[in-house]
């Protein structure tokens, strides 16, 4: 694996965010956290009403780096199993054969996540954490890089489950992807509607500009990037407010703040800096922190 600097890693994400907006009309900051997410080795949680263009942006981000992308449909009657995968039994060669699901891949879309109850929810934890998969008390691990993309319908529409806390905590980043402007939802119309059927947008536009093995060197180099004890110092502090906070019922825990620095770390490298700033704690502390 070749080194990378961090200047090419940052014009590597621009080209990368370059890429997705031929498929994603708009929704800048969405692309940008989610790929944030990616760069820190986090899984994103991301919330807005149906047709928004959430898989869409999925499907864009593996092209864009020549990845394996699956998505689970989320329903209440789905198993584990469905999610994870499961042994059966070949009576012919008279041994268990493994089939591995969805889950092995780089880019999970779990759809819907909250339409299916919190056991099915459950199966993600431990692949979400140590991206691998128990099955039959064997480990499995997933292939690298792998981030889970859940997204949930508002919790005021019928059918829906609300996350278990243990889960929402595994997300880094919780977005809020909402409706387009009036002039980017005119150019997403003009866009589906040209010599096409179908209504969705063409993803074969989006090139391959990395791949998996450069989006781990990406990963690595955000792991490198400084953070100064003051700054660590000020992020805690920003956890441990919402803790005392009347507003709030339950404030962040300790991986709140590991997760506000390895945001920041992933923030810091996409601007092309080796240290974290207190600026890039601010620029993250929403997304991170809004879920827990």
């Amino acid at each position: 694996m070749t080194s990378m600097t961090l200047t090419q890693a940052s014009e590597l994400a621009q080209r990368i965010k370059i890429e997705i907006s031929k498929a994603v009309i708009g929704q800048q900051q969405v692309v940008h956290e989610t790929l944030l997410a990616l760069i820190a080795g986090g899984n994103v949680l991301i919330e807005g009403v149906p047709g928004l263009g959430k898989t869409l942006l999925v499907r864009a981000l593996a092209n864009a780096f020549s990845g394996q992308f699956a998505r689970i449909q989320f329903t209440p009657d789905l198993m584990p199993a469905d999610v994870t995968g499961h042994t059966l039994y070949d009576l012919k060669n008279s041994e268990f054969n493994l089939h591995k699901g969805p889950v092995f891949t780089n880019l999970l879309l779990a759809d819907e996540i909250n339409r299916a109850p919190a056991k099915t929810q459950s199966a993600l934890l431990e692949v979400m954490q140590e991206r691998q998969v128990t099955i039959e008390g064997e480990a499995h691990p997933v292939p690298l890089p792998f981030m889970t993309l859940a997204t949930q319908n508002p919790l005021e529409q019928e059918g829906t489950y609300p996350l278990p806390e243990a889960q929402l905590d595994r997300f880094l980043l919780k977005i809020y992807i909402n409706y387009p402007n009036e002039q980017e939802e005119s150019l997403m119309v003009a866009a589906v509607t040209h010599h096409q059927t179908g209504d969705q947008l063409n993803i074969s536009r989006v090139s391959a500009v990395a791949s998996p093995e450069t989006i781990l060197q990406m990963q690595a180099l955000a792991a490198e990037v400084e953070a100064d004890q003051s700054v660590i110092d000020y992020a805690v502090r920003i956890t441990r407010a919402t803790r005392d906070w009347q507003g709030l019922s339950i404030g962040a825990g300790p991986r709140g703040s590991i997760s506000l620095i390895r945001a920041a770390r992933a923030q810091a490298m996409l601007n092309n800096r080796d240290h974290i700033t207190p600026d890039d704690i601010k620029d993250v502390a929403l997304p991170v922190l809004r879920h827990r």
